[in-house]
């Protein structure tokens, strides 16, 4: 995997903050095994204090906060404690299905194994999901969790039977184009990979306070594989 100049990932930055659009397939911190390249670690190459104020799956896409001084990393991490942060994150689910401001509110535990499952004797976790767009067999929803559990969005939507696409660890199928298109043809001694190499989720956007009180609401746009996955499921209609 070829690494993103970091200058080139930034949507916003002040003083106190640097908002970037997270690309997939690069973990947000060190992992626990070997030295793989990170996000933290190619914002210390410019900034030597910087801290990641929260953290996003590796294969997840989308806007990630970080903070350039404690005052700021404090900041933005009391109001990630109180709730007061907005997330919306946009996921391709299975299925065609019309929510509008559906609350799902299912306790999640974390397991051993990097895995999450959904227990009753787990943490609160509550997700507001709401349609944006339905396609033929796909759905495009709007996810804002209003807590910040492991794989929350994830477990949820499979809850829901809306499974992400290409989420194989919580029930999501892999999509292939051949399964719309009649007349897809692999080439003869080729295997047919998936349309998108990951689960089809993102971090569509980030609103909190700055250290001044004022307000922002930082978009980040959907990196080529999730807006490629978006308008050929639009053609197939």
């Amino acid at each position: 995997m070829k690494l993103p100049d970091f200058n080139d990932l930034i949507l916003f930055e002040d003083e106190d903050y640097v908002i970037i659009n997270k690309p997939p397939f690069l973990a947000t911190l060190d992992e626990r095994f070997g030295g793989a390249p990170n996000i933290l670690r190619l914002a210390r190459e410019k900034y030597d204090d910087i801290q990641a104020c929260h953290r996003l799956d590796k294969e997840t896409s989308g806007a990630l906060a970080l903070a350039k001084n404690p005052a700021a990393y404090r900041h933005l991490a009391m109001q990630f404690e109180n709730r007061e942060v907005k997330k919306v994150y946009h996921a391709v689910s299975w299925g065609v299905h019309e929510y509008e401001g559906l609350q799902v509110d299912r306790n999640i535990e974390t397991t051993t194994k990097g895995k999450a499952r959904l227990a009753y004797k787990g943490k609160p976790a509550i997700t507001m999901v709401r349609t944006l767009e339905a396609f033929a067999k796909h759905t495009l929803l709007e996810c804002q969790p209003v807590t910040g559990r492991m794989h929350q969005i994830r477990l949820h939507l499979m809850y829901l039977q809306a499974p992400i696409v290409g989420d194989t660890m919580y029930g999501g199928d892999n999509f292939y184009l051949s399964s719309l298109k009649k007349k897809f043809n692999v080439k003869q001694g080729e295997e047919e990979q998936p349309f998108i190499k990951r689960f089809a989720l993102h971090a569509a956007q980030l609103t909190f306070a700055l250290l001044n009180g004022e307000t922002t609401t930082i978009e980040a746009p959907y990196p080529k594989d999730f807006r490629v996955l978006v308008d050929t499921l639009r053609q197939y209609q």
